[in-house]
């Protein structure tokens, strides 16, 4: 076994000096945490070469070669993160890697340098005991996944596919503990399934005009209204098998009242009443998000001079797709939600893949997942889960790799902090105490797999 103390210590190192480094996402320039990581890996006597598609857009990727007893082991995680200002309310600066109060403030704490810092610690530790793994073991630090993976897994996968082939995949987001009210259990979500993404353009077209003379076709005025409409509208509801039995799961960790009610989700007619009796709005909005297909206005944009009128004014949608969902699907769901009144409305899809789903049944990773979490908390419950985004499990799948999000990090519950608002968020944190645990047992269950 690894010196726990080491292995934390240099895991909270890379950690630390990764979120120092600016990898915002556009432009990108995730050179430098990939040179990070491949220094690293050098130090311990493990092969890592540097993978450009375009100049600083540099993906990492190393490999401990093992016996040829098994398929190979992917470790995956982007380099990348998405802006972050403390003009938006940060409490410490978002790429100063400050700790406060037991937590590890700064922007990829989360999303998801811990991951690749969890899994290069990881690697070298196994190597520096002079374990020879059975399986080969791969890391994957890619750049790109915030804006879409063109730069990072979409590029290796089509362009450099033997260097990260593999059996399994462990990856974002999963591994996270969720602590129940009125449950002893300690719940993991271990991700199987991703949405689709359909991000698309919605247009309306007016007359221009001078600004003092108000026009009824007024394409500011039409587009407002249509985001409005979608804004407030639920769009159908749709149960897929990974959130029946993640609901199913989550019931069976409650009391038979509180299960009964959750279960309630599952139905078209009850889901409503059940989401608003949720116990915290992260919740609500997670559940809301994986029992329908979504649409979420982000961009906006019309005229360009306070006096004038434009002819167009557009307005920008992430939209995300179920399993067994199409971009048509998300589409067709639009219109009707828009009804007649705005049928004149032009829609132009922007990007679009699908969904996709690993299953964990006769997994042997899987139930190892399940094992190494019961060694480390006695009360862990593992749960297939399916999550509202996108990864770059949906390129590692074209290979044919199964992939399970399992990035392990453990919260006190006493903290009240909620996984889902750190994804993306001011004042994205990490437990230092919950990091180290899941450095621990990442190390286990990659070295007991493997080894």
């Amino acid at each position: 076994m690894a010196d726990p103390v080491t292995l934390e210590a240099h895991a909270l190192d890379l950690l630390i000096q990764l979120i120092r480094i600016d990898t915002t996402n556009p432009p990108g320039g995730e050179r430098p945490a990939a040179e990070l990581c491949a220094r690293e890996f050098a130090a311990a006597g493990i092969p890592a070469e540097l993978l450009e598609m375009a100049p600083y857009r540099t993906n990492v990727v190393a490999r401990l070669a093992g016996t040829g007893g098994g398929a190979p082991l992917l470790l995956a995680a982007h380099l990348d993160v998405v802006p972050a200002a403390m003009k938006d309310g940060w409490k410490h600066h978002p790429f100063a890697a400050v700790i406060d109060n037991g937590y590890l403030f700064g922007r990829g704490t989360i999303d998801m340098k811990n991951m690749a810092a969890m899994s290069v610690a990881t690697m070298c530790a196994i190597a520096r005991a002079g374990i020879r793994p059975r399986r080969d073991i791969i890391f994957a630090g890619v750049a790109d996944e915030e804006v879409g993976c063109d730069h990072g897994s979409k590029f290796l996968v089509e362009q450099h596919p033997d260097k990260v082939r593999a059996e399994y995949c462990l990856g974002e987001v999963g591994g996270f503990s969720v602590n129940m009210p009125g449950s002893d259990r300690t719940l993991y979500p271990i991700q199987i399934a991703e949405k689709g993404i359909c991000w698309f353009v919605l247009r309306a077209r007016g007359t221009a005009g001078h600004g003092s003379i108000p026009r009824e076709d007024n394409a500011p005025a039409r587009l407002g209204a249509a985001v409005a409409r979608l804004g407030r509208t639920r769009l159908p509801h749709r149960v897929t098998p990974v959130v029946e039995r993640y609901v199913a799961e989550l019931a069976r960790a409650q009391s038979r009242v509180r299960g009964t009610v959750l279960k309630g989700l599952l139905s078209p007619r009850l889901a409503n009443y059940v989401l608003k009796a949720l116990p915290n709005a992260s919740m609500r909005r997670v559940f809301q998000a994986v029992l329908a297909n979504t649409v979420s206005p982000t961009v906006l944009r019309a005229g360009s001079k306070t006096n004038v009128i434009p002819a167009t004014a557009e307005a920008e949608f992430d939209g995300r797709t179920l399993p067994g969902q199409t971009a048509q699907d998300l589409i067709r769901e639009v219109r009707a939600a828009l009804g007649p009144e705005f049928a004149d409305l032009e829609i132009e899809i922007l990007r679009e893949h699908g969904p996709s789903v690993t299953e964990p049944h006769a997994s042997p990773l899987f139930d190892a997942i399940g094992a190494t979490l019961k060694q480390h908390d006695p009360q862990a419950t593992p749960i297939p889960y399916m999550i509202p985004g996108f990864t770059d499990a949906s390129q590692w799948n074209r290979l044919g790799i199964r992939c399970y999000g399992f990035s392990p990090v453990r919260f006190d519950a006493k903290d009240d902090v909620q996984f889902g608002d750190l994804y993306h968020g001011v004042n994205e944190r990490i437990s230092v105490d919950g990091f180290k645990w899941g450095a621990r047992v990442l190390h286990d269950l990659v070295k007991s797999f493997c080894a």
